[in-house]
């Protein structure tokens, strides 16, 4: 066994190579402290940026579980509409009901354009997006009407775009390949957001077999009034429709559902948004 002599040279070069080793110490925790601590939370839109949306947008361009996921109702919703129409009476019209906007085509893209130029949504900013007319087939969605009109289904876009924007929207559905019998079977958005009037009317003369949307207000009047319980006791209370008459698809970019976060804000900014939405959160 070796044993170390402790002279006076050799504690003099210990006690600086301790001290040394202190202040390397010392640096070291100020680094690691710092780099714990939480950084301002721009993707939060805090600052008033549209980064919230980045996920949910990512989720609907690049995720294989969305595509699954429109393949899947799509597929549904051709067998429920085979169905229907072997149970329906004779006389009577068959039609099917549906919206547009992250319905059958796709406009993933323009918020992500709102994402990456940092500027909120606007009617006006929407529009220039809309006149545009490309954005694209949502997948199934093409493959099911082409059925449905093969089957002599009334096929009835009912969509909350406004009648300014029907020649973009008309040349944009043209364009997609998806059936459009006449003006008629495109009913915009004249004055109310609800589509409740514009159902009735095609329910004047038609049996509409299946309503397929990705806002629950495209289904029901019932699923407008959600600021009770965002809408889950009216969800629980049809349940049976859904996978029967309703087709629901996955939207988490935007729709009706948020708008109860904000209903106690007036005129609010990102940032009273970005609060509201934090607020709703439930954690652990």
């Amino acid at each position: 066994m070796k044993i170390f002599k402790f002279t006076a040279g050799a504690y003099l070069k210990t006690s600086k190579l301790i001290k040394m080793n202190k202040s390397l110490f010392i640096l070291l925790f100020v680094v690691a402290f710092n780099s714990c601590r939480p950084a301002t939370n721009i993707s939060s839109g805090d600052d008033g940026s549209q980064d919230h949306l980045i996920m949910s947008t990512l989720w609907f361009q690049k995720s294989a579980e969305m595509r699954a996921s429109f393949y899947q109702a799509f597929n549904l919703a051709g067998m429920l509409l085979e169905k229907h129409l072997d149970d329906l009476p004779e006389g009577l019209i068959p039609a099917v009901v549906l919206d547009i906007d992250e319905t059958i085509l796709d406009n993933s893209p323009f918020q992500g354009q709102v994402i990456l130029s940092n500027k909120p949504y606007s009617q006006e900013f929407w529009e220039e997006w809309t006149q545009l007319a490309q954005a694209k087939p949502l997948p199934g969605a093409l493959k099911f009407l082409n059925m449905a009109e093969s089957l002599h289904v009334e096929i009835f876009y009912i969509t909350n775009r406004k009648e300014s924007e029907r020649e973009g929207t008309v040349n944009n559905l043209i364009r997609a390949g998806f059936p459009l019998k006449s003006d008629n079977h495109l009913l915009m958005r004249i004055a109310e957001g609800s589509k409740v009037k514009r159902r009735s009317t095609v329910e004047e003369k038609h049996s509409i077999l299946l309503l397929i949307g990705d806002n629950l207000n495209d289904l029901a009047v019932l699923f407008e009034h959600r600021d009770h319980d965002l809408g889950f006791g009216a969800v629980d209370s049809l349940s049976h429709e859904f996978g029967n008459r309703y087709i629901i698809l996955p939207n988490p970019m935007y729709g009706d559902w948020e708008r109860p976060f904000y209903k106690e804000l007036t005129n609010p900014s990102e940032k009273d948004k970005s609060k509201a939405r934090k607020k709703r959160l439930k954690g652990n």
